[in-house]
């Protein structure tokens, strides 16, 4: 029997196969109902590896930027921070205030800051809010400054306001094994490994959430922290998190951000998003191919898994064409 989501089914098996996943999962809501759950291949390519399922847990790796980011609106609300137009250099006296020069914490939550590090030296490649391009280094320093002004890491500040609330069982920064974790596979040609970290600081890569855990903070923002007539999140504080916060740019064909988040205004040549995704949707991926996108347009939000570090890199076709085209069929299966 065929179904209106055969064709993402079949788009996310042909790029799991592409791409040397040994693991697929798809979930989608739709005016508040699960119409589409999914799960295909094995937690790992080494032998004995489990089926995948509704408790499997992927790790997401910079999809988290998203958890952090709504730690950066809750900051803004409980006036830890008076303003994204602060400078840096306010807040990080570790940091050369020369190279951090007029660099605003607007420019780091929304890759415009122009800072590199390499091998912890720290150097300009832009002046900020000239233009984009996707360092750690910001993802790091926000990590920092939320949890200075919080005086504890910001993933506990999450747990205590939003996931226990919400229910979110699956959602950890893991130090230890867990039966239901997926590993990750960095080359196809070696066992896949457990990115597991030392603390749950946030600074590490070490976030594991299940599908459906994925989908739900997915659909938390959808409903702007409302979940079932219960105001779990203020509402000021998503809409913050998930509308453009980026600068201006001259360029017109790069990418624009929420809090961390690819927020869609007009279609840009560089964004995640497609051309055919309506005004309002947000997005945010991890390079392991974890992916949720919002499009309050329509009233839907997908998570999607894959297992596979560098997902879609060194094809005939790069990463931004499958993650465009995935988000453009998306728009185009509820579009009637």
């Amino acid at each position: 029997m065929t179904t209106k989501y055969d064709t993402l089914i079949s788009f996310v098996e042909e790029i799991k196969e592409r791409n040397y996943s040994t693991a697929a999962s798809l979930m989608i809501l739709h005016n508040d109902e699960v119409v589409l759950e999914y799960y295909n291949g094995t937690s790992g390519n080494h032998p004995g590896s489990m089926p995948i399922s509704e408790v499997s847990q992927f790790h997401v790796a910079s999809a988290r930027k998203s958890y952090l980011g709504l730690a950066v609106a809750f900051a803004l609300y409980d006036g830890k921070i008076k303003s994204l137009d602060e400078y840096a250099q306010v807040y990080f006296n570790e940091y050369d205030k020369d190279i951090l020069g007029n660099t605003t914490l607007r420019h780091l939550v929304t890759h415009s800051h122009g800072i590199d590090d390499n091998h912890n030296v720290i150097f300009r490649e832009f002046e900020p809010g000239t233009s984009w391009s996707y360092r750690g280094i910001g993802v790091i320093m926000i990590t920092q400054l939320i949890n200075k002004l919080y005086s504890k890491p910001f993933t506990e500040l999450l747990k205590e306001r939003v996931f226990i609330p919400l229910g979110l069982n699956e959602t950890a920064w893991r130090t230890e094994n867990h039966e239901n974790l997926v590993r990750v596979i960095v080359n196809q040609n070696e066992d896949a490994v457990l990115p597991i970290g030392t603390s749950n600081s946030g600074l590490e890569g070490n976030l594991f959430v299940s599908t459906r855990d994925f989908a739900k903070w997915g659909y938390l923002h959808l409903k702007k922290g409302n979940i079932n007539g219960k105001q779990i999140v203020p509402k000021e504080v998503i809409e913050t998190a998930t509308s453009i916060q980026n600068p201006v740019y001259k360029d017109k064909t790069l990418p624009e951000n929420g809090l961390f988040w690819y927020v869609q205004k007009m279609p840009r040549e560089k964004s995640e998003m497609g051309e055919r995704v309506p005004t309002g949707s947000y997005q945010i991926l991890g390079n392991t191919g974890a992916t949720i996108l919002v499009i309050p347009n329509q009233n839907v939000v997908v998570a999607k898994m894959y297992n596979k570090k560098y997902n879609y890199e060194g094809k005939e076709k790069n990463y931004l064409y499958y993650l465009r085209e995935f988000s453009n069929l998306v728009a185009d299966t509820f579009s009637h």
